[in-house]
């Protein structure tokens, strides 16, 4: 659009690139500037917080083969800038309470460290590593579903991971579609099997989330190899254990990938039914 200029120029100057470059640099400087003023607001967790008169937390069951009492641990929660954009949930303090009291020291000095440790902040989730990798001299056992703990600690651990997801702070890797289907056709391939060595077991109905081709529990709705509990129980038998309803025949084999029996032999290859683990590759 043509404009008429009606005064007389007194001078004038051409905005080059170099110019531009600037001014955009002095804008963004001027926003992290006004970040870093919104940020000196946010709490984050440090050691002298100091313990609210209420804390929202969780309770998780421990049973292992290794007491004849379960063990509850319980995470109290205390949440930070609530109510802003910068609200975050963090773990605060951990007790553990059974009617077994073997192990009453050891568990005590555990449960004020991991404490002291939640309260210090930073990065807590190191301590899940470091659990999960405490061996037990004596052996460890395999928890409900089959899923082997190297000690009673390795098992708090996963319960403090647990914990963590539930809360955000961690996060499982996602699953590629790829990898869902493998298992998913591992499964249907091992119901197959198994459906044509014993044709007294009726086949499930059809999945339509997963394409027709992985069966479906029809009492927890989750993915199961074949064969589902027969009228009269087989020692093949799957049975609906461990977490989330997912079980696998009792005779599979431990998967050292995912620490899951969870292994069966398809096709003359140990194949894992829980990762899609194959030694075959």
């Amino acid at each position: 659009m043509a404009m008429k200029i009606e005064q007389k120029i007194k001078g004038y100057s051409v905005v080059s690139a170099e110019d531009k470059a600037r001014e955009v640099a002095k804008a963004d400087a001027a926003h992290e500037a006004a970040d870093a003023r919104a940020g000196d607001n946010v709490i984050q967790m440090h050691e002298k917080i100091e313990r609210p008169e209420t804390l929202i937390g969780s309770t998780y069951k421990l049973k292992t083969p290794l007491f004849e009492h379960a063990l509850y641990v319980t995470i109290n929660d205390i949440v930070l800038n609530a109510g802003s954009e910068h609200e975050q949930r963090r773990p605060f303090e951990i007790f553990i309470n059974s009617k077994n009291m073997d192990h009453f020291q050891w568990i005590v000095a555990l449960t004020r460290i991991m404490s002291a440790v939640f309260r210090k902040g930073g990065d807590v989730t190191f301590l899940v590593d470091e659990m999960k990798a405490v061996f037990d001299p004596k052996g460890g056992y395999f928890k409900a579903g089959g899923v082997y703990m190297p000690s009673l600690v390795a098992e708090l651990g996963s319960i403090v991971e647990e914990h963590l997801k539930s809360i955000g702070l961690l996060h499982d890797p996602e699953m590629s579609d790829a990898q869902r289907a493998l298992i998913a056709e591992k499964r249907a391939a091992y119901a197959a099997r198994e459906s044509k060595k014993n044709p007294e077991i009726s086949q499930p109905a059809r999945s339509v989330a997963t394409d027709d081709v992985a069966p479906r529990d029809e009492h927890s709705g989750h993915l199961f190899p074949e064969p589902k509990i027969a009228d009269t129980p087989r020692r093949e038998d799957v049975e609906v254990t461990g977490d989330g309803g997912v079980a696998f025949p009792p005779s599979a084999a431990m998967c050292h990938k995912c620490s899951t029996k969870a292994i069966v032999i398809m096709d003359g290859c140990a194949t894992c039914l829980n990762c899609g683990y194959s030694k075959c590759g």
